[in-house]
């Protein structure tokens, strides 16, 4: 076996079930995530070994040569035929078998909240501060769930074994059945002195603030992994993750489609006719948006690597300005006699409409605008 789970907790091969808990404990405070951000490796071979010594059944193997864990993850050097799956089949359980009392120390949940961002956040990141409301050890039994100056007591009922066998006749003969202890629910051990901080559980519910990291580019569904930050388990086990979901903010100004962004402009008729070289604000700061003489309404002029980033590749997408062209109303006498004039400069007092092909609309213009067709 390549792991000393006795060295891990830096404990004697001959220590009692107390001294184990106890040095996991002390272990856990200083190792955990929380607490200890570096020492990730260190605190799953301490779990690890807890998980292993904790339980008497697979310290009986460990202590003759086999590593449960390594056992249980399927065949492998010292992996060996267990007689008592087939003995299951045959005499006992119809399911899962028990292998011993259960650990009251396991791992906690994993813990999902919702986060909403800005697009200005989506486009360049952020840092936000967070507050949740999870599970933490309790520290007044530092996880141990008993009152002060008291201890766990073997179940009455089970003596320990954390199941309760009985004996029943069939027509194969006398068959064995394995069931968890009602008294205990498993543990092996019961707690007639909770303590009256957590009841027992080990752990009491308390509000925190953490910073979360958004990186640039993501969107509505898009899940952070804290690995660490969730849930901490019965007996101030080992906590689960927190996934925090992005649900992003609808702009006023710019739509998101994809990592591409759109915009709409509006240009008096004027402006259009003659062209106008207009400020635009994004998010990237002021930038100048060159409308040619002679502009149609529905035009797009992109303006490339001004989108959102893309989240799993390097890059940003376009920013595409769509042109609206504003036809004036309410003319005085003077601005329409100008207009008129300008109509028969060109010929248009009497105008016939044309039916125009598809490759002239709007929808192809935008399409060859972002192509690159000219």
């Amino acid at each position: 076996m390549a792991t000393d789970y006795y060295a891990a907790l830096g404990v004697s091969r001959d220590a009692a079930p107390q001294e184990i808990k106890r040095a996991y404990r002390r272990l856990a405070r200083e190792l955990h995530p929380d607490v200890n951000p570096d020492a990730g490796d260190r605190f799953k071979e301490v779990t690890a070994a807890y998980e292993v010594l904790s339980d008497p059944e697979k310290r009986r193997l460990y202590d003759h040569g086999v590593d449960p864990r390594a056992s249980s993850q399927g065949p492998g050097p010292g992996a060996g035929f267990d007689f008592s799956d087939i003995m299951d089949a045959f005499f006992g359980g119809g399911g899962a078998r028990q292998t011993g009392p259960a650990s009251r120390t396991q791992r906690g949940q994993d813990a999902l909240i919702r986060l909403q961002v800005d697009l200005r956040e989506v486009v360049f990141g952020s840092e936000r501060e967070i507050t949740i409301d999870t599970a933490i050890a309790c520290n007044v039994c530092e996880g141990a769930g008993t009152a002060q100056g008291t201890e766990p007591e073997t179940c009455a009922m089970c003596k320990g074994r954390g199941e309760i066998q009985s004996v029943q006749r069939s027509l194969l003969g006398q068959v064995m059945t394995s069931r968890v202890c009602p008294q205990c629910r498993g543990f092996g051990t019961t707690i007639p002195h909770p303590c009256p901080e957590c009841s027992g559980d080990g752990r009491v519910r308390t509000r925190r603030s953490l910073t979360v990291r958004v990186p640039p580019g993501v969107e509505t569904g898009t899940r952070i992994q804290l690995a660490g930050q969730g849930e901490v388990g019965p007996g101030a086990g080992p906590a689960g993750d927190l996934f925090v979901e992005i649900i992003e903010k609808q702009d006023p100004v710019f739509h998101r489609e994809g990592d591409d962004l759109r915009c709409t402009v509006s240009l008096p008729m004027t402006a259009a006719a003659l062209g106008v070289d207009i400020p635009l604000q994004t998010l990237d700061g002021e930038e100048k948006i060159h409308v040619p003489a002679g502009t149609q309404s529905g035009h797009t002029e992109v303006l490339r690597a001004r989108g959102v980033p893309h989240l799993r590749g390097n890059g940003r997408g376009s920013l595409a300005v769509t042109i609206r062209v504003e036809t004036p109303t309410h003319l005085n006498g003077q601005q329409r006699e100008l207009l008129e004039q300008l109509a028969t400069l060109r010929n248009e007092e009497n105008p016939d409409g044309t039916a125009l092909e598809e490759q002239s609309g709007l929808f192809s213009r935008i399409r060859d605008a972002f192509s690159g067709k000219q």
